[in-house]
């Protein structure tokens, strides 16, 4: 097996021998404290190895935000990767999956089978390559929200962190919300990281609780984030809820 060094002085601290791939890495904290922009530092180094990620924007209204987000904290320009970048948006309006443009899809991925289906349309639309495919989701509490299929994507989604393929997935969850759910989730996973963020000083901070196969330091670290960037993220978190989870919780 493989190891993914990130380039960031706070991750070689915790992570000095870097993470092992494939593997499953979880983010679990509050809500709006800032997850998906600690994955932007393991997606850029993913991509800089050659490998391919498969984008599972379920909070984010377009994949716009993505790719400034990715340029705004780690410098890297995701056109230079587009040819290794797949999109999936959740849209819970739809009863299936729509290709919008080239590897950009629309799917209801609120729906088990869907979201099968979605992964697997979106792996077959890039290589795979160097490190392999990532698949990166955040704030998966959303699908939870459905009264009718909130149980069985719990399942779909811990079968797909046990898929013994050699995928790699990057998931942030919400302790906010669905708090018994998101810890089976937790369980599960090869690598589990805690992150918050003081709201007082709005200073971003990371602690490894588990983590597969490599020495780690698990004394929790601050994340040299801007406030700016911070509170950008949090407002779209923000919105996410208010816009997202009526709409699932009608499913």
């Amino acid at each position: 097996m493989d190891k993914l060094k990130i380039q960031a002085d706070w991750f070689e601290k915790i992570f000095p021998e870097g993470i092992l791939i494939p593997s499953s890495i979880m983010l679990s904290g509050p809500g709006g404290s800032g997850k998906p922009l600690v994955g932007n530092f393991i997606v850029a180094e993913w991509l800089k190895r050659g490998g391919s990620v498969v984008f599972m924007s379920l909070q984010y209204p377009d994949h716009r935000f993505i790719k400034s987000s990715l340029n705004a904290i780690t410098k890297l320009n995701l056109h230079d990767y587009i040819k290794n970048c797949v999109f999936i948006e959740l849209d819970a309006t739809i009863d299936g999956m729509e290709e919008i443009e080239d590897r950009h899809f629309k799917a209801n991925v609120v729906k088990p089978d869907i979201w099968d289906a979605a992964l697997v349309q979106a792996c077959k639309n890039v290589p795979d390559e160097g490190p392999g495919i990532l698949i990166f989701a955040s704030a998966l509490n959303l699908l939870l929200f459905s009264p009718t299929y909130g149980n069985e994507i719990l399942e779909r989604i811990k079968s797909t962190i046990q898929d013994e393929t050699h995928r790699s997935f990057l998931f942030s969850v919400s302790t906010t919300a669905k708090a018994k759910e998101i810890a089976e989730l937790e369980a599960i996973v090869d690598n589990l990281m805690m992150v918050w963020m003081e709201k007082e000083t709005m200073q971003l901070f990371i602690q490894a609780i588990r983590m597969k196969g490599v020495a780690f330091i698990s004394e929790h670290i601050r994340i040299p984030i801007s406030k700016e960037n911070l509170l950008s993220l949090k407002a779209i978190a923000d919105d996410s809820r208010k816009r997202v989870i009526p709409i699932v919780s009608k499913i």
